[in-house]
């Protein structure tokens, strides 16, 4: 039995924000005590991303849809530059960075393109 789907579990750049959060968490559990501030961070947009994409999905105001698709963008463009001071700080399972690069580009992209409708 397949359950229902609301309206905005059926787009792409949704699904992507749910993978990359997944990924987010992986990281976010595996950064030693002592860098709160970069975890407080990346958790914060990184669930701030499905959070606005969905609340910019209920809107009927294209407007207002753009204005929610620019705060996920941009929540989306922090969680790129966090993975990047993780990089450099070298903390937490860097393997997993890769795969969420690949993904949060692709939701900045599918974004940039929503936000101009």
């Amino acid at each position: 039995v397949e359950m229902q789907k609301l309206s905005h579990e059926k787009l792409d750049v949704y699904q992507r924000s749910i993978e990359f959060l997944a990924v987010a968490v992986q990281l976010l559990e595996s950064i030693p005590k002592g860098n709160a501030m970069i975890v407080d961070q990346l958790k914060r947009a990184s669930t701030s991303v499905p959070l606005n994409i969905a609340e910019a999905a209920g809107y009927p105001s294209e407007a207002k849809r753009a204005h929610h698709y620019s705060i996920a963008r941009g929540s989306a463009l922090e969680c790129g530059s966090a993975l990047d001071v993780c990089q450099i700080l070298k903390v937490g399972n860097l393997s997993l960075i890769p795969k969420g690069k690949e993904l949060i580009v692709s939701v900045v992209s599918m974004l940039s393109k929503m936000c101009r409708r």
